[in-house]
């Protein structure tokens, strides 16, 4: 996720009109109301209607096909070929210039844990709590990723099993590959191993603790309870295991540390790839069909298979490394927050173009783009308060 900035969140303060009147709240936040349920709270309201239909579903099928096309990127690049030479997979696993040793590649997989970490806890939760503690509610429920389809939860338990995949080496989260950072620290740093699975399981229990929707429940007081299990995580993976892991310098360890790298990439990396590409080819194929055919009906498949293709993206973040990075696909694909603005243009004027860019564009033709497409772009035009959005045809 990119990490919002408050010229982001002002953006969408001057696109909507919004008031807000703060009352007293629970006495575990001091005088702070809890969520937006204690406050008025007036949203953009926009419905889909016979008059805009056309341009709505078809900004969402632009968006959904952007969404495939940088999915089925990314994969390509891990798996089949990058910069010229073989997919980044192998070239991870045996060593490039970035990664030239099992440590540091090692170090890299530990590095964006950490990183995922630090971010769920100070910017996906953190910043609208902070906003919300200041006084500034309307602009803590405008920092709130995720909050059209009140998925916000879902997303950040998913960044930190994103973590969980990557130490165990499985996808479940519930097995250690024999060949596992996981795995490796049992059989020789136990006491470590515990405080990593005890820390990473605390941190998606906190964020599952939460009261939900999250946009509805900022100031409440587990909100701070989840974000120091991320920060508690973050210290264990930067303080504790990467200083480990580059201790590991004998042959046997090396050994073991290829082995590992090898794990990583061939059943955690590439399959979560895969899954996210087949996933939203599949979304690109709904919204099409909503396209087609608006009714309440295809918006609630469109829906679900937003839902179905967001969860192995969540699920990725904790390698946001080499591709997805180098080729600017992250903020493609989920730029956060939006320019609801420039998203109201879009569908009054039926013009699309300003969803893409020319390599070698200024940095801010880049953003400007990326902030009206993504998947959140999509979850707009696909959700409204927590459910699929509906229209009755005329």
């Amino acid at each position: 996720m990119k990490i919002p900035t408050r010229s982001h969140v002002g953006m969408w303060l001057a696109a909507a009109a919004i008031s807000l009147a703060a009352c007293s709240g629970d006495e575990t936040v001091a005088t702070l109301p809890e969520g937006t349920d204690e406050v008025t709270l007036e949203i953009d309201n926009t419905e889909v209607t016979s008059q805009n239909v056309n341009n709505w579903t078809a900004y969402a099928c632009r968006v959904a096909e952007l969404l495939a096309q940088d999915a089925a990127t990314l994969h390509a690049d891990w798996s089949q070929s990058y910069k010229g030479g073989t997919g980044f997979a192998e070239q991870f696993k045996q060593g490039n210039t970035a990664y030239p040793s099992a440590i540091s590649c090692v170090e890299q997989v530990v590095d964006g844990c950490a990183d995922i970490a630090n971010e769920v806890g100070t910017a996906k939760i953190g910043e609208p709590r902070d906003l919300w503690e200041s006084g500034k509610y309307t602009e803590a429920v405008y920092a709130v990723e995720s909050w059209y389809s009140y998925h916000s939860i879902d997303d950040y338990a998913n960044n930190i099993r994103s973590i969980q995949n990557a130490i165990c080496g499985t996808r479940d989260g519930r097995t250690e590959a024999t060949h596992s950072i996981a795995a490796y620290l049992k059989a020789h740093n136990p006491e470590l191993f515990a405080a990593t699975t005890t820390a990473i399981t605390a941190a998606i229990a906190r964020i599952e603790g939460m009261a939900s929707p999250f946009r509805s429940h900022i100031g409440n007081s587990g909100v701070l309870a989840a974000m120091e299990a991320c920060s508690d995580l973050e210290q264990v993976l930067a303080n504790r295991l990467k200083p480990y892991i580059a201790t590991l310098t004998d042959d046997a360890a090396t050994a073991a540390l290829q082995a590992i790298v090898a794990t990583y990439v061939d059943d955690v990396v590439v399959p979560t790839y895969a899954e996210l590409a087949a996933c939203n080819r599949e979304l690109s194929t709904a919204v099409n069909a909503l396209r087609a055919h608006p009714s309440d009906d295809t918006f609630k498949a469109a829906a679900a298979a937003w839902m179905k293709a967001r969860a192995p993206w969540e699920k990725s973040e904790a390698f946001l490394f080499g591709p997805v990075d180098e080729e600017g696909l992250d903020p493609n694909m989920d730029s956060w927050p939006l320019d609801q603005a420039a998203i109201a243009n879009i569908l009054a004027t039926g013009s699309f173009a300003d969803l893409e860019y020319v390599d070698g564009a200024g940095d801010e033709v880049v953003e400007a783009a990326q902030n009206v497409r993504g998947f959140h772009t999509l979850e707009f035009l696909l959700f409204k308060d927590g459910k699929p959005r509906t229209y009755t045809q005329p």
